[in-house]
């Protein structure tokens, strides 16, 4: 270094030398630029990030606002003794809702120390927590460790419930903000520890399918969550972290290893002793965890009962109509709701139908397998397809013209599966979805109904077992043509009840045809002549039932059946048109015996009976009596108001006719040894469906038996329905008094001439008949001898004298038809009437009269399905699976 005089001098010049002055300046000046700069880039990103962070927390929920409980209840439905039938859950619902009085204190604990150690002490953020996770982040460049609070996991559960869908980090940060100011808010607002853990407790995801601790209780355990012990406890909370992985019946290993930590905390934190510790930390659980699956699996029956299945559809339509919900909100409150739904089904009278219907001695020996297929594939250019049964018949008739879809086992109906669907495969599509299954047939259907207060009791939708929910169910989805049934409710009912006519009113059983000029046959093949109404109800004559409707009218008759509550029927509207322009209507003369478009079902059949046995009063069927909402308010309640279809007067005269039925007539099958009965045969003109429908002083039973492909029965599976209904109605009837239906002071009994119904002169021969006391007759008979009309006169009771005329032969009589008789093999001995009467003439004329009558009518339809030739319905050409097909229409 030269510090000599002249050194100095130099440097001492350089440094106040215009240049350097000027130089330092500039330096100076642009620090100060660099620092306002950087202020300034400071404050604009501080004002850019609060302007950011005030958007995200303005963007936020209402914390006045948002519901923190669980999103989600199972719905529980209870039978008519209040006991527990069902409990009905969507996938993310199945929860049981507990106070934190239930929730033992060791789970409460165990849940606290391992998911939020400091919940009882931050304000809904846990400041601390946020630290060491991001330093351990950090750290171990592993950026899974959360810090989240019982009170944020709350939120992001029950308020940001989309969270599963953020794909970017700008969405998972922005909730995140959100989350915790709302944390904040929510605790403040709240100011109860005991209510967010509460409603935390009853949120969580358990496994297993389980929400919530209780629901997660009786899963894993079988027990009510306040019954759980220390380790039981310790169990649970070990799941919260992964659901899956901590499952303790899948993997109860890695379930083990949380629950030790779960109590090493519970330890570390005070909740717990060293001895408490010591006494679980070994204890084996999951044996008992395993066990319980098993006691589970034995008493959980996961597919729906055919009642619950209309209980289902019942629900949510009655949510729509009365409530106002689109399909989709009401859905979903049935399914998570947490709604309470009290029946009206009887658990004894159920479970008799169920095991009647499981006994295979009930059923014809030979049994039939009816194919239900459906298959997806996609094809090699991606596309999927789909393949129906339809289309695997079309497949294999073109070998065999007469394949049905009805195999003698179900192995052969799988080797024509394996087949089909081997032909389909063969372009090398692959399988997406396939669905097999085999219904034995004849099939049958069932409906018990308290006839006073509407209350469906029990249903059953079929024979064999049901396999899957929500299936077809025959009692209330098929349709099928009601036969002779039909007579009482289309022709009788408004005769007696408002055309003047009376049980001891004739007509001529004699040749006789339909405008269009085809026969009305009877089953019999012959005739009776002078028949009177309650005769023609008691043999179930076909020529009467017809001529009768001529005078009531069918339009009259079409009236009656939508009173009687009937929403299946045609009435010639625009509704009614089908696909080719035709517009169909029932309102023909075959609609006397069950001639229709589409038919009826076997709970509406049943309830329009039901209504003559409640005295003429129509109530709609009720499947339950009322909803409560998640919180026990009523939703809705159903009540037995009803409507008066027919006089009390007319509902007992039926009903005194349909005893003769079943005393003597087409129905003796269905006697009881214990119990008064009234009821009608119904046979279809080729076999294709059978019924009984009767009733007693205190339930109504309504029972069909067919082909569910509309095929004909076979000779000895024609009986059978009624074996059912016996078995059933006697049964049910156990204990019960056996009494008379009371007949009301409106109807009186008086003497008549058997052949005119008119007040009886010597020479008539005379029956006792009941009347309404508005339709006793005035005038006396003037058709017979007119001698001392007090000789001979004698009172006759309709069981005292018989009248049996010898038949005139039916000219027609070469038509075999298909029907012998609603009841032929009925018990041959019981009544000539049964092929006198409601079968003979279900069903001979059955395939003549129905065809002709059916698609000549008058040439406009008019007399059209079913029975046009005298069979019960007949219903058309074949129906398909309802049994419906070509009745009655109207081109237009």
């Amino acid at each position: 270094m030269n510090y000599g005089k002249k050194s100095v001098s130099k440097k001492r010049n350089s440094l106040i030398s215009r240049t350097a002055m000027m130089g330092k300046r500039a330096h100076v000046s642009l620090i100060r630029v660099l620092f306002v700069a950087l202020i300034t880039i400071c404050v604009v990103i501080g004002c850019t990030g609060i302007g950011a962070f005030r958007g995200i927390i303005d963007n936020a929920p209402d914390a006045n606002d948002i519901d923190i409980s669980p999103l989600g209840y199972a719905t529980f439905l209870y039978d008519g003794d209040g006991n527990q039938l069902r409990k009905l859950t969507a996938p993310s619902s199945n929860r049981l809702p507990v106070s934190i009085d239930q929730i033992p204190l060791d789970l409460q604990h165990a849940v606290v120390a391992i998911e939020d150690e400091r919940f009882y002490e931050h304000n809904g953020i846990d400041v601390r927590g946020i630290l060491r996770a991001f330093v351990k982040n950090i750290t171990s460049g592993d950026l899974s460790e959360g810090a989240s609070t019982i009170t944020q996991q709350l939120l992001k559960n029950n308020v940001f419930t989309n969270w599963t869908q953020e794909s970017t980090w700008l969405e998972r940060f922005t909730r995140k903000i959100q989350e915790q100011y709302l944390a904040v808010e929510v605790e403040k607002n709240i100011n109860n520890k005991n209510v967010i853990l509460e409603n935390y407790l009853n949120t969580i995801n358990l496994g297993a399918g389980t929400y919530g601790v209780q629901a997660a209780a009786h899963k894993y355990f079988d027990k009510d969550v306040w019954d759980l012990n220390l380790s039981e406890c310790a169990t649970l909370a070990g799941i919260t972290q992964n659901p899956t992985q901590y499952n303790p019946i899948e993997h109860p290993e890695a379930n083990a290893k949380r629950r030790k930590e779960v109590l090493d905390h519970m330890l570390d934190q005070g909740y717990i002793t060293q001895e408490q510790y010591d006494q679980v930390i070994n204890d084996d659980v999951y044996s008992g965890i395993q066990a319980a699956q098993v006691l589970n699996s034995e008493t959980e029956n996961t597919v729906y009962s055919y009642f619950e299945d209309e209980l289902i559809d019942q629900v949510v339509d009655d949510l729509m109509n009365i409530k106002g919900y689109t399909r989709t909100q009401a859905q979903n409150l049935v399914y998570s709701g947490g709604l309470s739904i009290y029946t009206t089904q009887d658990a004894r009278i159920q479970s008799i139908l169920d095991e009647e219907y499981a006994d295979p001695s009930n059923y014809p020996d030979y049994v039939q397998y009816a194919l239900d297929y459906a298959l997806t594939v996609k094809n090699p250019q991606g596309e999927e397809v789909n393949y129906s049964k339809e289309m695997l018949k079309l497949y294999f008739q073109n070998e065999d013209p007469e394949f049905d879809l009805l195999f003698d086992s179900q192995e052969e109906g799988q080797e024509y599966v394996d087949r089909y669907k081997a032909s389909i495969l063969a372009d090398g599509s692959t399988v997406v979805a396939e669905r097999v299954s085999f219904a034995p047939q004849p099939q049958s259907s069932m409906s018990v109904i308290d006839q006073h207060t509407g209350y469906v009791k029990a249903i059953i939708g079929g024979r064999g077992e049901k396999t899957a929910s929500l299936t077809l169910n025959r009692a209330t989805d098929t349709t099928r043509q009601p036969g002779s049934t039909f007579k009482i409710l289309s022709t009788y009912a408004p005769a007696l009840n408002e055309k003047g006519m009376t049980l001891a009113t004739t007509f001529e059983d004699e040749p006789y045809n339909y405008p269009d000029g085809s026969p009305v046959n009877n089953a019999s093949k012959s005739y009776g002549g002078t028949t009177t109404i309650r005769k023609a109800i008691q043999n179930s004559v076909n020529v009467v039932a017809v001529k009768c409707l001529e005078e009531v009218t069918p339009q009259l008759g079409l009236q009656y059946l939508d009173n009687f509550g009937f929403t299946t029927l045609a009435h010639g509207t625009e509704a009614d048109r089908d696909a080719n322009g035709t517009v169909w209507t029932d309102a023909n003369l075959p609609l006397a015996l069950g001639g229709l478009t589409h038919g009826v079902t076997n709970v509406e059949l049943c309830a329009a009976y039901a209504a003559i046995a409640n005295s003429g009063n129509y109530i709609e069927p009720i499947y339950y009596t009322k909803i409560l909402d998640h919180n026990g308010n009523v939703l809705i309640e159903k009540n037995s108001a009803g409507r008066s279809v027919i006089k009390e007067s007319t509902a007992w005269l039926l009903t005194s006719a349909m005893e003769d039925v079943v005393t003597q007539g087409t129905g003796t099958a269905c006697q009881l040894d214990n119990m008064t009965v009234a009821g009608k045969t119904g046979t279809t003109d080729a076999y294709n469906d059978l019924w009984f429908v009767g009733y007693t002083p205190y339930y109504t039973c309504a029972v069909w038996s067919g082909y569910d492909n509309n095929e004909k029965l076979p000779e000895d599976a024609r009986n059978f329905h009624k074996n059912l209904w016996k078995k059933v109605m006697t049964r049910i009837h156990e204990g019960l008094e056996d009494r008379d239906f009371d007949m009301p002071a409106s109807v009186d009994k008086i003497s008549v001439c058997e052949e005119t119904g008119l007040l009886p002169r010597a020479g008539c021969p005379v029956i006792t008949e009941y009347f309404d006391i508005g339709d006793i007759p005035t005038d006396y008979c003037d058709q017979h001898f007119y001698g001392d009309d007090e000789s001979g006169m004698q009172e006759y009771t309709t069981e005292e004298e018989i009248y049996n005329p010898e038949p005139t032969p039916d000219p027609n009589g070469d038509n075999t038809g298909d029907n012998t008789g609603d009841n032929t093999g009925d018990n041959t001995g019981d009544n000539t009437g049964d092929n006198t009467g409601d079968n003979t003439g279900d069903n001979t004329g059955g395939n003549t009269g129905d065809n002709t009558g059916d698609n000549t009518g008058d040439n406009t339809g008019d007399t059209g399905g079913g029975d046009a030739g005298g069979g019960d319905t007949g219903g058309g050409d074949t129906g398909g699976d309802t049994g419906g097909g070509d009745a009655g229409y109207t081109e237009e």
